[in-house]
């Protein structure tokens, strides 16, 4: 079975990396796990080994006909996971070694969904895993977006050479944990994240002044003295539980 390159396709061969996925996972028997393209079904085995429902979701049509046969039993949706609908879902966990060119594309639908994974361990280019986890004045709106939802951790880097074919760059394994919409208390989604993407709008800039586009100069001054922050910080110096102080303040009426 030949890889697609118009699919993004790299099946993992490692089994180290196989065993940390799973690991991540921390898979109870009988628990569902959603897994996107499932590929030739090596990690498929392993969290069916496992004891997990497994729902695989495949795109690639010979692909989807080879697991038919392969796993009689697996429940298997034939079509594109960007269309999948989560509503059908309880609760569950995602775990996949997905697509690169579609990864921030499957972050925000799953960590935005209604029905969200409680947990998502997903193999991705190391550079990606690398900015989820940023802090120490290196946050981005890749970084700030994830941990609004839950806790990112690095679990481990997966060379370029674990993969047939193998893609041009290492990757990495991230876990992202504790998923919920507990950050939106005090203000919508789509009013944080535009918010957000206004900081961030002149990386160069400083942030009270990326803000002072949306609102009044003095507002934003009033919002950074009442938070005891430095008129000077870039969006990138700003921690998650700042933002949302932030953000809360700046849209109260």
């Amino acid at each position: 079975m030949y890889a697609k390159k118009s699919l993004g396709q790299h099946f993992l061969r490692s089994e180290r990396a196989l065993s940390s996925i799973i690991e991540a996972g921390n898979i109870t028997p009988g628990e569902t796990v959603l897994e996107i393209g499932p590929g030739t079904g090596a990690l498929t085995e392993k969290l069916l080994d496992a004891g997990a429902k497994v729902i695989a979701v495949e795109k690639d049509d010979e692909l989807f006909a080879a697991l038919s046969k392969k796993y009689p039993g697996l429940e298997l949706v034939h079509g594109d996971i960007l269309n999948f609908q989560t509503s059908q879902l309880g609760t569950y966990k995602l775990i996949a070694n997905i697509p690169y060119n579609i990864t921030g594309a499957i972050l925000e639908k799953f960590l935005s969904a209604n029905q969200h994974p409680k947990l998502m361990v997903l193999l991705v280019q190391k550079e990606v895993a690398q900015r989820m986890v940023a802090g120490n004045g290196k946050e981005s709106i890749l970084s700030i977006s994830v941990k609004a939802y839950g806790k990112p951790r690095y679990v481990e880097t997966v060379k370029a050479g674990s993969f047939a074919p193998a893609p041009a760059v290492d990757s990495a394994i991230i876990a992202i944990e504790n998923i919920s919409k507990s950050f939106f208390t005090n203000f919508s989604e789509k009013d944080f994240f535009k918010l957000l993407h206004a900081g961030f709008q002149a990386k160069r800039k400083k942030l009270s002044s990326n803000l002072g586009v949306v609102f009044a100069k003095e507002r934003v001054k009033e919002a950074f003295r009442k938070l005891n922050m430095d008129e000077n910080l870039r969006a990138e110096d700003l921690p998650v539980n700042k933002w949302g102080e932030l953000v809360a303040l700046l849209l109260e009426n």
